[in-house]
């Protein structure tokens, strides 16, 4: 029996390449796993999603804004990836200003819809992982595709993939690319 998924593309902005103040470890490398599940067409829903600053920060948030200003201040940073540019022109994308994808009620109600979110982006031990602890919360079962997600650091990107484990697999399954498409 084929389950509805929902592929959810967390936050592949420029800002996370190679050479940027936030690079993580493989963005590219996370591109193109992303870009073969897309072009699978094993998941009929994708929505991807974009941080951008806070219009009126509240608590932390603006400690954090006043010390990243130069960045939320990058356009060409801010914007999403040019290898998803076509995807882009078939799939929503939104935009949040916290740390967890679940935050925008769209994203929300279309996981609640899904059998299972599979999830791939940027930063492993910060916003994917943020939004996976949501998805759990709401009783949502989540596919992290590893190789699709991408962290500041090795040691980052791993501890990311130990927390989650524990929780394998009655709330997350821990997944390659490859093991992905060729699941039955």
């Amino acid at each position: 029996m084929s389950k509805k998924d929902l592929l959810l593309v967390v936050d592949m902005q420029n800002i996370y390449t190679e050479g940027q103040e936030w690079a993580c470890l493989n963005t590219r490398g996370a591109a193109l796993h992303i870009q073969k599940i897309i072009n699978s067409g094993r998941c009929q829903d994708v929505i991807f999603t974009c941080f951008l600053p806070p219009e009126n920060p509240q608590g932390v948030w603006k400690d954090y804004n006043i010390k990243y200003a130069h960045i939320n201040a990058n356009e060409w940073g801010n914007e999403m990836l040019p290898e998803f540019a076509e995807a882009l022109t078939r799939y929503p994308l939104y935009s949040k200003s916290v740390y967890s994808s679940l935050a925008i009620p769209e994203v929300l109600a279309a996981a609640k819809k899904a059998d299972r979110v599979i999830i791939t982006g940027v930063v492993a031990e910060c916003c994917v992982l943020s939004t996976v602890w949501a998805l759990i919360d709401e009783g949502i079962y989540t596919v992290y595709v590893t190789d699709a997600v991408s962290g500041f650091d090795v040691e980052k990107e791993e501890a990311a993939r130990l927390v989650l484990s524990g929780l394998s697999p009655l709330h997350v399954a821990m997944m390659t690319t490859e093991e992905y498409l060729n699941e039955i």
